[in-house]
This record gives structure tokens, sequence and C-alpha cells, in this order.
């Protein structure tokens, strides 16, 4: 453990919510200064200026980008906080060399995500989003209905933790087949059927991303996977946009080989291509799968915490590193 320090400052480098009154209630109670960065994420450079500028002791960041730079540049940092699980904006070597902590909340949205992949799925074997665009336009017309059952269907899914693990158990209530794919199986997953990367594309009717996106995982669907999959498919990624090729994902539905492709993350978020929008088989949100009332005042009050857990010289309840010259329990798997 730590020696507490002094009281510091706390930069906040972006939101996705209306305001900063969650994290300000939390930082100020502790006696903790913060400032606020813009709500929409900035540049690296932007944020380096930020961090230049105040010298934080703890930066809490949504989206915006914590560069080496940046860490580089705040001699008291002693922790970085994500707002949610994905650290790919973090530089987190940069910072365990620095000797500051990196944590996250990693359980916070685990019904909401996979609520959000399982309403998807169902809006597409039931043809919720366009038999919807299709009465708006007009057209009441249900003999062009092609609907699946669910429970005939096969499920693959990429990633077998928290959220992989909700999503199976409830797939697996509508009674779908539902295989998973993961480098760190458990010992013990009732009802769900192991495969390698290969098979469960090539077994799948719906193929599910709940992975973190690292080097290994970068545009982990591609033309390649893509082409393994069974014709008349359904990918779904509420996970992170950089995992699937897009351009390959646009030339699938084009010749039909998938039937829909179902995104709430983008690799160039929040830009949307225009071939891709062009798509009838494509159901887009704009990276909110992790979102519910609940879920999001959560996150801030939680990640909030950690900041001012660290900073009293206390351990983190979630690191995501070990710091040089700190030492502490063992961290959580994602």
């Amino acid at each position: 453990m730590t020696s507490p320090s002094r009281l510091g400052t706390v930069l906040l480098t972006d939101y996705a919510w209306p305001d900063d009154s969650v994290e300000r209630s939390v930082i100020e109670k502790a006696g903790h200064t913060l400032v606020t960065g813009p709500a929409e994420p900035a540049s690296a450079e932007a944020i380096e200026e930020l961090v230049a500028e105040h010298r934080p002791t703890g930066i809490l960041t949504c989206w915006a980008p914590v560069s080496a730079t940046a860490i580089g540049t705040a001699p008291d940092l002693r922790i970085v906080a994500r707002l949610g699980v994905g650290l790919d904006n973090i530089a987190v070597e940069a910072a365990t060399e620095r000797g500051a902590w990196v944590t996250n909340v990693p359980d916070y949205c685990v019904e909401e995500v996979s609520d959000h992949a399982v309403g998807m799925v169902l809006a597409w074997t039931r043809g919720l989003a366009v038999f919807d665009r299709e009465v708006r336009a007009g057209r009441w017309d249900p003999a062009s209905a092609r609907l699946r059952r669910l429970s005939s269907l096969t499920c693959g899914i990429v990633g077998y933790g928290r959220i992989g693990r909700s999503t199976a158990a409830k797939l697996g209530a509508f009674g779908c087949r539902i295989l998973a794919h993961d480098p760190f199986p458990p010992k013990d997953a009732p009802g769900v059927e192991w495969a390698g990367l290969e098979e469960l594309l090539r077994r799948s009717d719906v193929v599910i991303l709940h992975v973190p996106l690292t080097p290994g995982t970068h545009h982990i669907i591609g033309a390649e996977q893509l082409a393994l999959m069974k014709p008349g498919g359904l990918l779904v990624n509420v996970s992170r946009g950089p995992l699937v090729d897009t351009d390959a994902v646009v030339k699938a539905l084009d010749s039909g080989h998938l039937d829909s492709a179902a995104f709430d993350v983008l690799e160039s978020e929040p830009h949307v291509p225009a071939a891709l929008l062009d798509q009838p088989g494509a159901l887009i949100t704009p990276h909110v799968a992790f979102s519910s009332d609940a879920s999001v005042t959560e996150l801030r009050r939680r990640a909030a915490e950690e900041v001012v857990r660290i900073l009293a010289g206390e351990p983190p309840a979630h690191a995501c590193n070990s710091p040089r010259g700190l030492t502490t329990g063992p961290g959580e798997r994602r």
C-alpha cells in the first residue's frame, strides 16, 4: 500500500453524459479539485496540453486518448481511471513505468451490453427494424416476411468473459445452440460448446463479438473470416469497432453472403461510411450498448471512487496494471 498524498487535482478528460456532477461530487467530497475538459473527446495533443497545464494527480477518461506524452508531463500522477472497460485509449505501459495505476470498471454494464446483443439478434430474426422501415414507407406486406426461429439457430460467441457469459445465458433461454471461443475457457460452462474460431464461424448462424481490442484482435473479422460464415448469417459487434473490417462487411452484404450486420461500434465512429448506410441489412446504433440510467451512474461513481481511493493511499478495486515500485493483490481479468 502506498502512503497517502496531499490533496490534488483530478482531470476529467471528457464525458459521454450531460454534465460532470457525479464525478465532481465524489472528487470534491474527498477534498480534491476536479478540472473538466470538453465533453466531446479531444485529440491526443489537446489532452496533452490539458495535462501539462493542470499537472493532475489523477486522470479520469472516457473516450479521449491519454498518451504516453500526457502521462509523462504529469510528475505527480497516481492513477489513470477509465470510465469504461476497454483500455485501448490509455498508454498503459507508460503509466506502469511512471508508477501510476490504471483502473477500469469491468462489470458495470454486463447486463446492458448483453441485452443489446440479444436485442440485435431478435431484431434480425423477427425483422423488427426492416418491417418498421417498410411500414413507415407505406408498405404493408406481411407476405414478404422471411423470418427465423431463434431456437433452431446456432449462435457463436467470440469472447467468453462476463458479458459473453451473460449473452450466452440469455440466448440459451431461447433454446438455441451456443458455441463459444475464448483463449481462456472456464472449466464449467453448462450448455456451451467450445470451438476454435474457424469452426465457430463455419457452424454459426449468428456470430457475436465480445472481445477487447488488442493488437491480436484488430480485424479479427475480415474478408477471410466472413467467407467462412454460413451464407445468410448475422454478425454482431458490440465491443470495439476495429475488431471488424468494415469494408469487408460491406462487400459481404453486397454479395448476399452475409444477410445482416448489427453494429453498436464502428472503426470510423462517429463517422458512418456511406457504403454501410446504403446496406438494407445493416443495423447500426451509436455506441450506446453500455448505456442505461443505472449503468452510467454506477460507472461514473465507481470510476471516481477509484481515483479517491488511490489518492488516499489505498489499493485499487480493479487494477489493470502493476505500477513500477508498487504492489497490490492480483488484478482481475476482464
